[in-house]
């Protein structure tokens, strides 16, 4: 629901998160007006970095084999609402493919659907800058990256354990290239925040802040640690206050790129 508890402690929280994502029955319950109203909320919190957080509607499309006039269905649900304005800041395309496909045509369906949510975000209200993000789970190949071609403003390239985030689960990179293997990608990412990611089953707050640090490392612009599980890990908060991970989070930006290591949260199947 939109008025649930984990999203009223996000509303509150302060320094605020840099993103939210709201996910309104797996992307495609109505985005209606408490809906709409909680996006407002959220939009209007400031981050620690001085800007305002970022609402982005989240959007499913099955490793880029689910029906594109599906897929743009639900991009509309959030960008084209009755009373014709902007309530978000983008899309958070869930379920992503990392490769490239053949000729580059699976890279080429998601550079698509980023025109596509441009070009709709434009049309109602130009003034808005957009935000784009894939998330595969795991780095993604450097096609994606592609200047004139990318796909993303941010990628989420780790989604998994602490367990396997401090041991084998993390694969040595953001991005990846099939003969050269898999590397940092902070080389493609002059922002610093063009990679997030999402750390669940963070056993304690002192493990979040190690979650977070490691974050920085390993070159992500945006992470969120939590210590919910599975099935779901992101229909609940953590234990521990929003405030400790947003706090935490910009004594770790101080002297790095604008927004680099500030807290992401995804708000899933709501």
């Amino acid at each position: 629901m939109a008025n649930d508890r984990m999203l009223t402690d996000l509303t509150a929280t302060d320094p605020a998160p840099s993103v939210v994502v709201l996910n309104p029955g797996n992307g495609d319950a109505p985005f209606g007006a408490p809906w709409r109203a909680r996006a407002d909320a959220l939009r209007a919190r400031t981050t620690s970095t001085g800007e305002r957080t970022k609402v982005l509607g989240y959007v499913h499309t099955d490793h880029g084999n689910r029906d594109v006039a599906a897929v743009r269905a639900s991009v509309d649900n959030y960008l084209k609402t009755p009373d014709g304005r902007l309530h978000v800041d983008g899309i958070f395309f869930d379920v992503v493919s990392r490769d490239c496909g053949p000729a580059n045509a699976t890279r080429d369906h998601y550079a698509e659907l980023r025109r596509y949510v441009q070009d709709t975000m434009s049309a109602v209200d130009p003034a808005v800058p957009d935000l784009v993000v894939n998330n595969p789970g795991t780095a993604i190949a450097d096609c994606y990256l592609e200047p004139g071609r990318r796909t993303a403003d941010v990628f989420v390239t780790y989604e998994d354990t602490y367990a396997a985030y401090t041991g084998a689960g993390w694969l040595g990179g953001n991005v990846f290239h099939h003969e050269s293997g898999y590397r940092p990608g902070t080389e493609l990412d002059p922002s610093g925040t063009a990679f997030w990611h999402l750390v669940h089953d963070v056993p304690d707050d002192a493990a979040m802040r190690a979650t977070l640090r490691t974050a920085f490392d390993r070159g992500a612009g945006y992470a969120y640690a939590t210590d919910t599980v599975m099935p779901n890990p992101w229909n609940t908060g953590p234990t521990w206050k929003y405030t400790s991970q947003t706090g935490y989070a910009a004594t770790l930006g101080q002297g790095a790129p604008a927004g680099h290591v500030t807290p992401a949260v995804r708000r899933r199947n709501v």
